[in-house]
Parts: structure tokens; C-alpha cells; sequence
């Protein structure tokens, strides 16, 4: 007996990526795998690339997009589907993700002369609403993995084929992603899993699913020289091609042909890694050591349906930063729906789509979210967006409301240059300022948080990665390296928020602490605080492209000092475009570096990334300290430190009467 390898490969890249990461991944990766593959017409497999990356290969490495077509035409390559800017379809509303999973599909069709009818589930993130989402779209059947399978109580040995899932009379086909194949290719010789495929065909099964990420062959750590300078791709594919055990087909071919395993209703769930990367901190350690002790015990595979973890919306509870770019996201869809229909145009679905794209929404060992370019990618276009939806449909100037659903009201300020929203948290703060001329949210930062991976760090060390042997390479997921020197303290959590215009007092015992909680004034915009002998009371005041906060200090005994932190995201973040400018136009330094003025009314922060400007105004003088804010963080290359923000703190001794603090965002000439 045979057995079916429905051998898929899935290639993506984040939105805003850098054309450099691009084309290493491409060099390394997508072009090396399609010129083995090409040898082989014989070898049949399913494809799916993102539609940005799609896009930007087409413009950048046509030869082997035309290679690919070839590869389709001769029926090799079958093509699976999805949201056009690979979007976490749960976390969108229906409307988009029907124009993002049409889009693609159109695209597709018109590059390559198919039209997908399976569909790739961005991160195997499954939930039922998306099923009449996919139906809608022509969308036949998709892959998520046998975990979510076995979740639901299927047998292990019955997972060698696809099942059927309905939602509201819609019917879905599902095949379950063989975990055993996704941890063997590439990662153990060859020959080793050719045979693995031979064990199972004599065991009956009908078919090996394997769709897993295409970075893994070439972009992942060792994985090129193993891959193609030791030909683990070449003496696999003929390894299966020689057996008489084993056939390649495409999904599309074996959907086809069979006929369902039956019923299966799937719960909430994604990939068991990623269920970990969603738990906070402790829990995340507490869940690890369950999983390390159920191996021990050799119980995992046994308990494993039962060891769940959490959901990937938990991303969104975890980092505010995130549930503030999700839920400002969402905004904006409902305002572009709500136009008329030919205000609708293609030009905004695309800024839309891309604020969408998956990867700075969340974090684990290949999430985003503390990548600063990626982040920065969502805002820009989200602010494209809203740009044009100021000609098109305007906001209040003024508005107040928990846009973000956490129990804390926002004010938001709006003119026709920049938005700015202050959350009633106790900070009375700024959570987002942005420049629609600039395309640019300065508040987009994201404070130090602690990862339950941050336990791994030895700290001051180096660590290599693992060597490449003959019994084969290590996978990310099991990998300790680092990119950089991992200090004590450079990891430490953050206590406050990372917003802009944080506040603190020294008091009598000349300790720093937090400003007296803020209440909101009788007035929108207006937020109090004080002590025994004093009251201040902090405005905001938005004005075209300025935004004014005015301190009013009441009463006869004052702190001794006040402070306010002002975190700006900036483009060049360390590199060598941005830098300070002072009043006399002399550069006192970049901002990867340490910055003391003493009396200072004015301070520039110049960027070459941002094409502009954020000019800094007191009215009258302070003490001026500026510092890199970073973090610790962990992708699949190793430990990090990446710079988030330029924190800004500005002193000065408080008297009765107005300080004002006037920031003001100014486009390149």
C-alpha cells in the first residue's frame, strides 16, 4: 500500500519588512527551494505566499516568479489562498476578511492561472466564525494542525486524511498537519524521514500532511548549508520519488479523490507553542514545566489534548500596545464601510489590508511585536487611511470613549495635522500622537515587559547556536543563542506605562514618585492632582500641527521638582539618521546615545526615516535628559536588545503659575 505525501510550503514576509531581510530570504531560501523543485516535474506540491511578498518578489525577482508559473502550468504547484496581507482571520471582522482572502485569490489567478480552492490559516489560528468567512470566498478546504485535532478528541491514528466542519450551513474540509513530519523536515536526515514516510505506508495510513513555513528550508539557523550545501532537499525529494511506497500529490488531487473522515467541530486553539506564547509570564513558566514534566513522565503524548495552554486573542490582553493598535484598527474599518460604496476605493482596502497584516500584533519565538519597523508599518498605514478618511468622512475634533474596551476612557484630540489620545488610567498620558502629514504615531513604543523566556538568560554571556551533525540540526524552538550581551537589569520590567507626558514629583524626603493619581477635570481634557498644600492641574490643548500641555501649578507649598517622561518613537531609533538638534542648530548627539542639558527651552529630534521632524518647547527652562529606551526579546535567530523609543525626561522646579511643554511635528521641506 502507498501512501500520500501532501508535501505544502507557506512563505511570508511582515509588511514593512526591510527590502535587505527580503532579499537574503529570497536568495537563501525561496529561490534556492524553487530551483531544486524545478528538477523534479514529478514532485507535486501546494504553495502559498503571502500577497504582499507575492507582490514585492514579482517586482524584484521576476525569473523565479516566472519559474513558479512554469511550475503551475505543468501541473506541479497547486496554490492555497488566504488574506491578501496575511491578516489573523479570527481577529477581523467578516467584510475583511472576505475582501482580503478575495484579493489574494484574484491575484493569484491572474499571476498564475489558478484559483485557489484550499486556504492557509495564518499562524493555525482556528476559530469556527471563520468558516463562512473562507466558504464565502470559494475556499474548499484548509490545513491547521492535528493538535487542534486531537483537542477536540479524535484518535491520533485517524488523522491521516481530511474531516468536514460546518458553521451556519457552511460546509469547510479540514486536513490535520502532521506534527511528527513538521519537527522531521528539515530538521533530521534525509534518509531518516523517507523511511519515517515508508513506516507509515506500511502501517496502513493514507497520507503524510505536511504544510509548514518555507523559511524553514534555507532562513532558519544552520538550516541553509544543511538544506542545500548538504543537499538534504535534493536527497529527500529523490529519496521519495524513488520509493515505491510513496506518491506526491497536491491537496487539490487528493481532495478530489476522497471522500471525508467525517464530522469534526474544532475548538478555539492554535499550534501548542503558540498557546504557550500567549499565556502572561508565570503562567507561561508554570505551563512549560507541566509540558518538560509530562515528557519526563512520558505522558505528553497521551495528555497532551488536555495541556491546552491559551488562546492568540490573549495577545491582545497581555500588551496594550497591541490591543490599542487592534482596536484603532477595527475603528477604522467600520468608518471605510460605512462610506458609500464608490468612496470604497481599492487604494484604501489596501491600507486597510496592511494594517491588518498579523505579524506586530503579537510575540513569540516569530511574532513581531517588538520589531519597531513592524509596528511602525501598521501605523503608517492606518493613518494613510485615516488621512484620507478625514476628506472623506471626519471625526469629532473632540471625542471621549473606552476605545480600547479596558475599563479606561480616552480623550481623543483631533485637527487636521495630528490626533492625540490620553487615557484615564492615573497618568492622564498620552497613549498615541499622530502626524497624518507624516504618517507617523510618535507614541508607538512598547514598554519592558517580563517573558517567561527572559529565565533562559545568562547573563553577560554569548551563547552560539548548536552545531550541525549527522543526526541532524536543531530546531529554532530549541535553540539558546544571542545577538547581543544580555546585562543584569536590561531585562527588568517596566512599573509605568511607556506613554508620553508621564508625570513624577520629588517630595519632602527628596524621593521620586509618581504624581498624585490624576481625576479628570470638570472639563474634557483637563486632569487634576495634588497633596496637602497644593494642586496642579494639567491640560491638553491641540492646535494644527502643535500639541501644548500646560501645568498649572496652585498653592503655597509645591513639590520641590516635577518631571514628565515624554517616550517618542522614532524611525532611525539607534541608527544614524536621527539625532538631536539644540536651539543654536548644533547636533548634541543621535539618539542611541545618553543627553544632560541644563536650562534648555527647546530641543529638536531630527530623523532622516520619518522624512520630518518633532520639535520640543518649554516655556521656560529645564533639565533636559534624554536616554534609548530598549528591550529584551527573543526571535528564532536569539536574545536581542532592540531600541523602542527615545525617553525624554524634562525637570524643573515648579512655581505658582503656567509651564507649558509644546510639541509640534514637522514635515521634511
Amino acid at each position: 500500500m502507498t501512501i500520500s505525501l501532501l508535501f505544502g510550503v507557506h512563505a511570508h514576509q511582515p509588511v514593512g519588512n526591510f527590502p535587505a531581510v527580503i532579499d537574503d530570504a529570497h536568495v537563501r531560501s525561496y529561490g534556492m527551494f524553487l530551483r531544486v523543485m524545478e528538477r523534479y516535474p514529478e514532485f507535486r506540491f501546494s504553495v502559498h505566499f503571502s500577497g504582499w511578498l507575492l507582490d514585492v518578489l514579482f517586482e524584484r525577482f521576476p525569473d523565479d516568479m516566472a519559474r513558479l508559473a512554469a511550475m503551475t502550468h505543468r501541473g506541479q504547484v497547486e496554490w492555497f489562498g488566504s488574506g491578501d496581507c496575511e491578516p489573523v482571520l479570527a481577529a477581523i471582522p467578516h467584510r475583511d476578511r472576505v475582501t482580503q482572502i478575495a484579493t489574494l485569490s484574484d491575484k493569484i489567478e491572474r499571476r498564475f492561472g489558478m484559483r485557489p480552492s484550499g486556504a492557509w490559516l495564518t499562524e493555525r489560528v482556528w476559530e469556527s466564525s471563520v468558516v463562512t468567512s473562507l466558504v464565502a470566498t470559494g475556499i474548499r478546504y484548509v490545513a491547521v494542525d492535528d493538535y487542534h485535532f486531537l483537542c477536540a478528541g479524535e484518535d491520533q491514528a485517524r488523522l491521516d486524511s481530511f474531516f468536514s466542519t460546518d458553521e451556519d450551513g457552511r460546509r469547510l474540509d479540514l486536513f490535520p498537519i502532521s506534527e511528527g513530519a513538521r519537527y522531521r523536515l528539515p530538521f533530521s536526515p534525509a534518509d531518516e524521514a523517507v523511511a519515517w514516510l515508508e513506516d507509515l505506508a506500511r502501517q496502513g495510513r493514507r497520507a503524510a500532511i505536511y504544510f509548514d513555513d518555507i523559511e524553514k528550508f534555507g532562513i532558519w539557523p544552520e538550516t541553509y548549508e544543511w538544506v542545500f550545501e548538504k543537499g538534504w532537499l535534493t536527497r529527500f525529494v529523490e529519496g521519495v520519488l524513488a520509493s515505491k511506497l510513496i506518491r506526491t500529490e497536491t491537496y487539490a488531487e487528493y481532495h478530489a479523490r476522497e471522500r471525508t473522515r467525517g464530522i469534526v467541530y474544532l475548538p478555539t486553539t492554535s499550534y501548542i507553542e503558540m498557546n504557550e506564547w500567549t499565556l502572561p509570564a508565570q503562567r507561561a513558566r508554570e505551563f512549560h514545566a507541566l509540558v518538560e514534566a509530562e515528557k519526563a513522565g512520558g505522558r505528553f503524548e497521551a495528555h497532551k489534548p488536555f495541556l491546552r495552554g491559551g488562546i492568540w486573542r490573549n495577545f491582545m490582553s497581555r500588551y496594550p500596545e497591541a490591543n490599542w493598535m487592534h482596536k484603532r484598527m477595527l475603528g477604522a474599518s467600520r468608518r471605510l464601510a460605512a462610506l458609500p460604496t464608490e468612496q470604497r476605493t481599492a487604494e484604501l482596502q489596501e491600507y486597510l489590508h496592511r494594517a491588518q497584516a498579523n505579524d506586530a500584533y503579537w510575540h513569540g519565538l516569530f511574532g513581531g511585536l517588538y520589531l519597531p519597523h513592524l509596528r511602525r508599518a501598521i501605523w503608517n498605514n492606518l493613518l494613510r487611511l485615516e488621512s484620507a478618511l478625514e476628506n472623506l468622512a471626519p471625526w469629532p475634533r473632540q471625542q471621549q470613549g473606552d476605545l480600547d474596551h479596558d475599563g479606561h476612557v480616552e480623550t481623543a484630540f483631533r485637527s487636521e495635522w495630528l490626533h492625540a489620545y490620553v487615557r484615564d488610567d492615573g497618568n492622564a498620558a498620552l497613549v498615541e500622537l499622530s502626524s497624518l502629514p507624516l504618517a507617523h504615531n510618535f507614541g508607538d513604543t512598547l514598554r519592558a515587559y517580563e517573558e517567561a523566556y527572559h529565565a533562559k538568560i545568562h547573563f553577560g554571556e554569548a551563547a552560539p547556536g548548536a552545531a550541525t551533525g549527522a543526526a541532524g540540526i536543531t530546531s529554532a524552538h530549541d535553540r539558546v543563542a544571542y545577538l547581543h550581551t544580555i546585562l543584569h537589569g536590561d531585562a527588568d520590567p517596566d512599573e509605568r506605562p511607556r506613554g508620553m507626558f508621564v508625570d513624577s514629583m520629588v517630595d519632602v524626603n527628596d524621593m521620586l514618585r509618581p504624581l498624585a493619581t490624576y481625576v479628570p477635570g470638570a472639563e474634557p481634557g483637563r486632569w487634576v492632582g495634588g497633596g496637602e498644600g497644593w494642586r496642579i492641574e494639567k491640560r491638553y490643548a491641540l492646535e494644527g500641527d502643535a500639541l501644548t500641555v500646560v501645568f498649572r501649578v496652585e498653592g503655597a507649598r509645591p513639590p520641590a521638582s516635577l518631571e514628565t517622561e515624554i517616550n517618542l518613537a522614532m524611525p532611525s531609533c539607534d541608527g544614524y539618521g536621527g539625532r538631536y538638534v539644540l536651539a543654536d542648530g548644533s547636533v548634541a548627539g543621535g539618539f542611541g546615545e545618553v543627553l544632560r542639558l541644563e536650562g534648555a527651552t527647546r530641543l529638536t529630534l531630527e530623523d532622516s526615516e520619518l522624512r520630518g521632524s518633532l520639535s520640543i518647547e518649554a516655556s521656560q527652562p529645564m533639565q533636559v535628559d534624554a536616554a534609548p529606551h530598549r528591550t529584551v526579546s527573543q526571535s528564532e535567530a536569539g536574545f536581542e536588545k532592540i531600541m523602542q523609543a527615545v525617553c525624554i525626561t524634562l525637570a524643573w522646579s515648579p512655581a505658582v503659575g503656567e509651564q507649558r511643554i509644546t510639541l509640534r511635528a514637522i514635515p521634511a521641506s
